[in-house]
């Protein structure tokens, strides 16, 4: 029986190897593993990975074809609900989203979705030569939408829109596309000149036009797209990447980032490749504050520029936000793990570099409101701890720009712009999803957004 055949493994870099490079960990199946593993899908007929998936691929469809050995025609069936297979493959978290919903998970491990996906979208651009899933829209340009952020709601929506034939034109304030894809994801997990640009490409071959190093609110305003420019709909997806801090002293001092800024520098700016003028210093020994993904990646990219790497979170480890696979894979590489402990200052030397950390132990004391326990500090457990670099991976918000400079906009309390569950703002004819929303989420999260806003507008138009 097709669920009795045990998950088939992945083949990665040897721990040891990878922790001084940034070639991708994972090498992802090849087709007859991929096979095997497609052919323990049990065909539900009620399949609740597909409820599990924020862009409702058609998962059992696309995996039953894989199985017979038709990727062409799984990678098509992908495409009918995804713009972004390869990236998704790679950095989407499976396990609490369509695997996590697998029904062979309640007493085996799920099928492996997501590397499933990613081996059909590596597959199918091999074999093509050309971007995976891509196709070009039928008809005429027509009425005009402008995209604001090319991350993965952007890219989402401008993918939808195109195919039912507007003119889609996506603004990015950064000199490269991608938004937290290309910024925010080490290399190791999602490799840039290759898999990313793939991936934009094959949103441009749609008739996707995206114009960089435009600061919406600063070059132009939305009221400039929609008096000056001839744009009739505007969607805003420009995530959250105002980063946040502790607040606590010491905060200042050099040799302390945010991992926004850390991450962007060796992601977007290549300071980890030495024919590129733009090094960051790590120094000997980082701490990074933090326990979701942002901080492993942030950890396992500190460890490859030579650093000795501590991750820093003031729960146990059963509360770790970030992932299981992250997590272990940063374990594998050597990162050390300080549980249940709290910076209370950053600790400076004479030339106003960090020193230290000082940090207090805590214990768990009652839940707090989203159900987990609170940390509750030891009273005179302080402690130091020596180290040149500290990273605060706390969260991101959304930035205020757009709201600043656009009449009409609400925003809620954490920043994020108003807008219902299509997307519609609370000025007609703006939409709005993802980070720039929500406040930090998922890549997948946000592409579902993309994708209803971009039915939303369609609907909007039309009726207009």
């Amino acid at each position: 029986m097709a669920n009795r055949i045990p998950r088939v493994p992945v083949r990665e870099q040897d721990p040891k190897v990878r922790a001084h490079n940034f070639e991708e960990v994972c090498y992802g199946y090849d087709a007859s593993e991929a096979m095997l593993e497609a052919s323990r899908c049990l065909h539900c007929k009620n399949p609740r990975c597909v409820q599990g998936c924020p862009v409702n691929v058609k998962i059992p469809d696309f995996v039953a074809l894989v199985a017979q050995g038709d990727f062409a025609g799984a990678a098509a069936k992908i495409a009918e609900d995804s713009s972004l297979p390869a990236v998704c493959g790679r950095v989407c978290p499976q396990e609490s989203q369509c695997e996590g919903n697998c029904i062979l998970g309640v007493k085996s491990e799920p099928v492996a979705i997501g590397k499933l996906e990613r081996f059909v979208a590596d597959h199918a651009a091999a074999e093509a030569g050309a971007p995976s899933g891509a196709a070009v829209a039928e008809g005429g340009k027509r009425r005009k939408v402008a995209i604001i952020g090319s991350g993965p709601a952007g890219l989402a929506c401008a993918a939808d829109l195109a195919k039912a034939g507007y003119d889609v034109t996506i603004f990015e304030a950064l000199h490269k596309p991608g938004g937290v894809l290309e910024y925010g994801i080490p290399e190791f997990r999602l490799p840039k000149d290759t898999v990313l640009k793939r991936e934009i490409d094959s949103v441009r071959a749609l008739g996707v036009k995206i114009e960089c190093d435009v600061i919406v609110g600063r070059t132009v305003t939305i009221d400039q797209l929609f008096d000056k420019e001839g744009f009739e709909a505007v969607f805003v997806g420009t995530g959250a990447g105002l980063p946040r801090f502790m607040g606590i002293p010491g905060e200042n001092l050099n040799g302390v980032f945010s991992a926004n800024e850390f991450l962007t520098r060796n992601n977007l700016m290549k300071a980890f490749r030495d024919d590129y003028l733009t090094p960051i210093h790590a120094g000997k020994s980082v701490c990074v504050v933090g326990g979701g993904n942002v901080a492993m990646d942030a950890a396992r990219t500190a460890l490859r520029l030579g650093a000795e790497t501590t991750v820093v979170y003031r729960r146990t480890e059963v509360e770790l936000p970030a992932r299981k696979e992250e997590v272990h894979h940063a374990k594998e590489e050597g990162i050390v793990f300080r549980m249940l402990t709290n910076p209370v200052e950053i600790l400076g030397d004479e030339n106003g570099r960090v020193r230290a950390m000082k940090c207090i132990r805590m214990e768990l004391g009652e839940p707090d409101e989203s159900g987990r326990r609170s940390p509750v500090p030891v009273p005179g457990s302080e402690f130091e701890i020596p180290v040149e670099t500290v990273i605060m991976a706390l969260g991101t918000a959304p930035n205020p720009l757009i709201a600043r400079t656009t009449d009409g906009l609400e925003t809620t309390r954490r920043g994020g712009l108003v807008a219902d569950e299509a997307g519609a703002t609370t000025r007609p004819g703006i939409f709005a999803g993802g980070d720039a929303v929500t406040g930090a989420a998922t890549v997948i999260l946000a592409m579902g957004a993309g994708r209803k806003a971009a039915a939303a507008i369609d609907n909007y138009l039309k009726n207009k």
